[in-house]
């Protein structure tokens, strides 16, 4: 594997420093100089699917680590890893996957809650009001382990048929519990974890078809009707007989549109050389041009891990080798391939003050402000100490490591800055006993 003293700079992390005096120094940002700090640059996040048996491996972990800022575990949430036997869940795998991700502060998403494959054949074999409770019943199992560590959730996942009629997908939910099985699913989910995204995700939905448009009129029926959806996910596996749609963007945008977030969520492009470079830049492109395209995940770290492997489909190759495509990507996302990491001119400060206090809780408040540069994005981070625990945050997307401890704050809205400008998020902290301090970390921007 090639591993350069410029990739190895890349992966060193930075030092949190305490906050004796309520403040933090002023700290020049690195270059976004991989895929995950280049889509923080631009307000989003460069995810990647995780498969836990993977980790282990130097190579696999390392890229992982450096380059992706989210995470989709593989397989390892799905029904049939989750609930084998019907009551008896098992998460030792996707525990796994989400420790990692956090740790290293990545954003994770759920994949996936009720889909008709990978399903445990207990669950065809249940009548309709048995189905309906098992439904919920996972849902609600599977949530309740992960609430509050989850971004997005993909709740539904493939619920609709390929071609023209734009019909629903034969399964065991459509058939026993009927089109109202999705919405029943939507809302379960929001009574289950509040605070997450939860999306409708689906393939060959890319461009404006049949199948695209029957889930854009589900989508804009319940925001009508205010059923909780806060995201559509648009797989993305593409190749030669099934090219990048000329019309991806204008799909994204009418979704969007209908008052929903969009995320590129599985993506892969077979092929190799300038070509699968050029496709790799037009969804990156595609997806920077519509404002609520929050992400884009590549389904896999290295092609020799690709259920498409065959058609070598992602960003690394086998040896981990950076591909055309990954340079494509991270030119398209405004980054720097090259040069010494910390040289940038883009650079701001994180100021601490506490803005109420109370017995039992208080509310903090962090200000970034720009340098003599104006900035496109920013990232800072906020330790607590324990028993302390964070009980709401606002004007900030936010990631957690270290115990939940230690939180990564983006920008949700508020980014970009002029030359000395500035902006705040908060936090309310429940005390648990413990008046302590939280240290503010280095403030990243680009």
């Amino acid at each position: 594997m090639r591993m350069t003293l410029l990739r190895l700079s890349r992966a060193a992390t930075a030092g949190l420093v305490a906050a004796a005096a309520l403040t933090a120094a002023a700290h020049t940002a690195e270059a976004a100089d991989t895929l995950g700090s280049a889509a923080a640059g631009q307000g989003r996040y460069f995810g990647t699917a995780v498969a836990a048996n993977h980790l282990g491996e130097t190579d696999y972990a390392a890229t992982l680590n450096r380059e992706f800022n989210s995470a989709t575990p593989e397989n390892e949430m799905k029904w049939d890893a989750t609930e084998p036997s019907r009551g008896t869940f098992t998460f030792t795998a996707a525990d796994q996957v989400v420790n990692h991700a956090r740790s290293q502060g990545m954003d994770v998403r759920g994949h996936t809650l009720v889909w008709h494959s990978q399903l445990p054949s207990w669950v065809g074999g249940l009548g309709a009001a048995e189905l309906r409770t098992a439904m919920n019943g996972h849902i609600n199992g599977v949530m309740g382990r992960y609430k509050g560590r989850i971004h997005s959730w993909d709740v539904v996942n493939e619920a609709f048929q390929d071609g023209g009629s734009g019909a629903r997908r034969s399964s065991p939910f459509q058939d026993k519990l009927g089109d109202g099985f999705i919405e029943e699913a939507f809302r379960t989910a929001r009574a289950a974890d509040p605070a997450a995204k939860l999306c409708y995700n689906d393939y060959n939905t890319d461009g404006v078809n049949a199948k695209s448009t029957a889930v854009y009129t589900m989508v804009k029926d319940f925001k009508s009707r205010g059923v909780p959806i806060d995201c559509v996910g648009f797989q993305g596996h593409f190749n030669s007989a099934s090219p990048v749609p000329s019309d991806f963007r204008a799909n994204l945008q009418r979704f969007a549109d209908l008052g929903v977030d969009v995320q590129i969520t599985e993506l892969d492009i077979e092929g190799s050389g300038t070509a699968q470079a050029d496709s790799y830049a037009d969804v990156v492109e595609a997806c920077l041009a519509v404002d609520r395209c929050t992400g884009i995940t590549v389904w896999g770290v290295t092609d020799k891990y690709s259920w498409r492997s065959g058609g070598t489909p992602l960003l690394f190759d086998g040896d981990y080798d950076e591909k055309p495509a990954y340079d494509a990507v991270l030119t398209a996302l405004g980054g720097d391939g090259g040069g010494d990491p910390g040289n940038g001119t883009a650079s701001c400060t994180a100021t601490y003050s506490r803005t109420a206090d109370w017995n039992s809780g208080y509310n903090g408040q962090v200000t970034i402000t720009a340098g003599s540069e104006p900035i496109g994005s920013w990232t800072t981070t906020v330790t607590f100490t324990s028993p302390q625990q964070v009980q709401a945050t606002w004007n900030a997307t936010t990631a957690w490591a270290g115990g939940g401890n230690v939180m990564t704050a983006r920008p949700s809205w508020n980014g970009t800055l002029a030359a000395g400008a500035s902006t705040s998020f908060g936090f309310t902290v429940a005390k648990n006993g413990s008046d302590a301090v939280p240290a503010v970390g280095a403030c990243t921007a680009s």
